[in-house]
């Protein structure tokens, strides 16, 4: 019997799910970060954890696996090829977590996906065609994303700090918690991702410096997803920890509409396709 597992992995967690050629679950797991463009070896062992996790007392051999891994950074194509051999599994396709993401959140109909979480990426699939735009990492990109909105608002606190923008209590309390402007820099020195994505719920109480950094997310995101719907009123799916508040803050500008499912049922149903496919 040929056994299929499913991962997503992004910057803050990893999760793993095998189930059958039917479909029906058999486990799941989880692991640690899984973003491959800051860590590939660490990406590897949180895989092969919730991989372990997965299988539990199945006796299901990891090296038997049909596996198909939706990661961040998993369009970039050296990190992609030094993963592969870091890890046990017979068949094996490694894609941006987008990918898998828009497979769960659309099924196989048209739309556009806003996945939203540590990073983000945006994915527009329309029949057999799969465009994405994003998911190159917080420094470079990552609109809208959690790493970018917190690393935005210590930036912000340190201007106000040099009392170049009004101070507000969010602002303060990023200083005095980070021991004031050489203290957020040394976090930044040393902080991954999530460290930054950590700090982006408390962005959400209503705090006026908050509020103006996540308007203009919420502008750069409306940007994409117009381009990326070209004139037709496509779907659109908000996922990740950041995605219903984007969904309630564009509700009156986009057809936002409810996932079908999560990243990890893409995963699975692009694993359980890859059978099918010529060994590659």
């Amino acid at each position: 019997m040929t056994v299929f597992l499913g991962i997503d992995g992004g910057g803050t967690g990893c999760r793993a799910a095998l189930c059958d050629a039917q479909g029906c679950l058999m486990g799941q797991g989880q692991g640690g970060a899984a973003n491959i463009n800051t860590d590939i070896e660490g990406a590897a062992a949180s895989i092969r954890a919730a991989t372990a996790e997965a299988i539990g007392d199945s006796g299901v051999d990891p090296r038997a696996l049909v596996a198909v891994l939706g990661l961040a950074g998993g369009a970039m194509q050296g990190a992609v090829r030094q993963l592969r051999g870091l890890l046990p599994f017979a068949r094996i396709r490694i894609v941006n977590d987008g990918i898998t993401a828009a497979r769960g959140a659309l099924g196989e109909c048209d739309g556009v996906l806003a996945a939203m979480g540590t990073g983000s990426v945006f994915v527009l699939q329309r029949g057999a065609h799969v465009r994405q735009v994003g998911g190159r990492g917080f420094l470079m990109g990552d609109q809208g994303s959690g790493a970018v909105l917190g690393r935005s608002l210590l930036a912000q606190a340190m201007r106000a700090g040099d009392g170049l923008a009004p101070m507000t209590p969010l602002l303060q309390a990023m200083l005095d918690r980070h021991g004031g402007i050489e203290g957020i820099i040394e976090f930044g020195n040393r902080a991954r991702p999530g460290d930054f994505a950590r700090l982006a719920p408390e962005m959400l109480q209503g705090d006026p410096a908050a509020e103006a950094i996540l308007q203009e997310a919420a502008r750069d995101i409306l940007q994409i997803l117009t381009v990326l719907q070209d004139g037709q009123p496509l779907p659109v799916v908000f996922t990740g920890g950041l995605g219903a508040h984007y969904a309630a803050r564009l509700a009156d500008a986009l057809p936002v509409q409810a996932p079908r499912g999560t990243a990890l049922d893409g995963a699975l149903a692009m694993a359980r396709d890859l059978e099918a496919l010529p060994d590659a």
